[in-house]
């Protein structure tokens, strides 16, 4: 039986959320939900970066959310 190894969420914080570039792109997702009148008004949808150039559009604040984080590595 395999045991499964508890995972640092301080430390992946620190690797993927706490850095400048995470910072810059989460700011500017909230400024824009901000002027479409999103943030805080309780519909369960976020603004997401789709494509390139930086467009956005409308999604669930779950699938938005489980999009950008660091993804677990699954060993055989």
């Amino acid at each position: 039986m395999k045991v499964k190894k508890k995972r640092n969420y301080k430390l992946e914080y620190a690797k993927y959320g706490k850095g400048g570039k995470a910072k810059k792109y989460r700011a500017e997702l909230n400024q824009i939900n901000r002027e479409k009148g999103n943030y805080g008004n309780g519909d369960g949808m976020d603004e997401a970066h789709y494509g390139k150039g930086g467009k956005t559009r409308l999604q669930a604040q779950s699938k938005n959310r489980a999009n950008n984080r660091p993804k677990v590595r699954r060993s055989k």
